[in-house]
């Protein structure tokens, strides 16, 4: 090969490595994301679980939506009251405090309580429970089934099977709202921390048919809705349910309970 041949390859290298490189630089400057410092600075500060308690897809979609003022800087449920202030301060705004919640299961009915129609053996997951006859082996169709999809799908540790029915852990749950949509009964819901009355019950169930099935079940007699003084528990087919926004705690259901089905 002659010294010509050498160079013209080299020219052919170098200049083809030259054009890739200037197509390269430039597709970049192209197609580079702008990245918003404001974002970036909130997701570094949000406690990144990824639950999807705030409503948002993770941590990054609750940055963007904050960041673009399209929610408050209090949205995210785990990191409460601290991680919203240095969100604030992140955005230049102030804190609105917000109540601290915590989920509560509607159901006491524990295995010593209610009876018992079978004996189930076979995949322990509530949500399969609908193919199986009469929805388990409780009586009660309305209770908690004991199988722990709430306990599988809570990231916090804050939700235990105890003598057959979800127990939650005030202290440690963060209101993620993950228990609540897991379960198939709808027996989950979001209380205010500080609330100490509860109706440990959501049986739909005319009286008879209650008592047949567990031993404190409510019967929808409407002595705890005729005892309030603040009309904060109403008694909607055959059911009590306190409104926590009008409860003062003060006691007067949980008295005139006859079955003990108020804690």
């Amino acid at each position: 090969m002659n010294i010509t041949g050498i160079i013209l390859a080299a020219v052919i290298v170098g200049g083809t490595g030259l054009f890739i490189g200037i197509f390269l630089g430039l597709a970049d400057k192209k197609l580079t994301v702008k990245v918003d410092e404001k974002e970036e600075a909130i997701l570094g500060v949000l406690p990144g679980n990824n639950c999807g308690g705030c409503g948002y897809p993770g941590c990054s979609g609750l940055a963007a939506a904050i960041a673009k003022g399209e929610a408050p800087v209090g949205q995210c449920p785990v990191g409460g009251a601290p991680v919203a202030a240095k969100i604030a301060a992140i955005m230049g705004e102030e804190v609105v405090e917000t109540e601290r919640m915590a989920a509560f299961v509607k159901c006491t009915g524990t295995c010593d309580k209610t009876r018992q129609n079978y004996q189930y053996t076979g995949v322990e997951d509530c949500e399969m429970m609908a193919f199986v006859p009469g929805g388990g082996s409780k009586a009660c169709t309305f209770g908690c089934m004991g199988f722990g999809s709430c306990v599988k799908a809570c990231p916090f540790d804050a939700i235990h099977i105890v003598n057959g029915v979800a127990v939650v852990n005030r202290e440690a749950c963060k209101a993620c709202g993950k228990c609540i949509a897991k379960c198939p009964h709808h027996l989950i819901e979001l209380a205010p921390y500080t609330q100490q009355t509860f109706v440990g019950c959501s049986s739909h169930a005319k009286g008879k048919a209650v008592t047949s099935a567990c031993e404190i079940g409510c019967i929808g007699c409407k002595k705890c809705e005729k005892t309030c003084p603040n009309g904060a528990i109403t008694v909607t087919d055959f059911c009590a349910h306190v409104d926590y926004s009008k409860c003062t705690n003060c006691g007067a259901c949980k008295e005139a309970c006859p079955r003990g089905i108020i804690l």
